[in-house]
């Protein structure tokens, strides 16, 4: 084993040892938290609007094409029980 294979497991032990909820570890994980939050990038207003639209068109769609799905079915059962 080298040095820094033998380093990284050392690490890795102490970092066990270690209680996630630490006041020490929330903090670090608030940080990084920050730091990922600063490389998001966030779409522009008339992108977010536009893909509003086709999510409630494709909605409308879909339920309208279930609901049609479901009468003829309930028809055509009923028709069969009858």
């Amino acid at each position: 084993m080298g040095k820094k294979t033998k380093a990284i497991k050392k690490q890795e032990l102490v970092n066990e040892k270690k209680s996630s909820f630490s006041p020490a570890q929330i903090r670090t994980f608030v940080d990084e938290v920050k730091i990922e939050f600063t490389k998001i990038v966030w779409p522009e207003k008339k992108v977010t609007i536009g893909l509003t639209g086709v999510v409630i068109v494709f909605s409308i769609m879909a339920s309208a094409y279930l609901g049609s799905v479901d009468m003829m079915l309930g028809k055509l059962i009923d028709s069969v029980l009858r």
